[in-house]
């Protein structure tokens, strides 16, 4: 598995949706709000050979309320 972080930007008022759209689609080992410059943020993990581009693109951005999008792939884990 890959683990990415993904912070997400949200239109004002749209977090918490957000935020449930992505529990129901079970697709993060967690999910946190934040402060500063976006809104959630969200670890999940991607399967071996899967495309990582287009697993976030098709299961976490197609979301409405999302603005933007920084992602963080993760390497090792020490």
């Amino acid at each position: 598995m890959i683990c990415v972080f993904i912070q997400l930007q949200c239109k004002p008022g749209t977090a918490y949706a957000v935020a449930d759209k992505l529990f129901y689609r079970e697709i993060c080992s967690e999910l946190y709000s934040t402060s500063g410059e976006y809104d959630l943020m969200a670890k999940i993990y991607i399967p071996e050979g899967t495309d990582v581009g287009h697993y976030i693109n098709n299961k976490v951005l197609d979301i409405d309320g999302i603005v933007r999008s920084l992602t963080t792939m993760t390497f090792k884990a020490f």
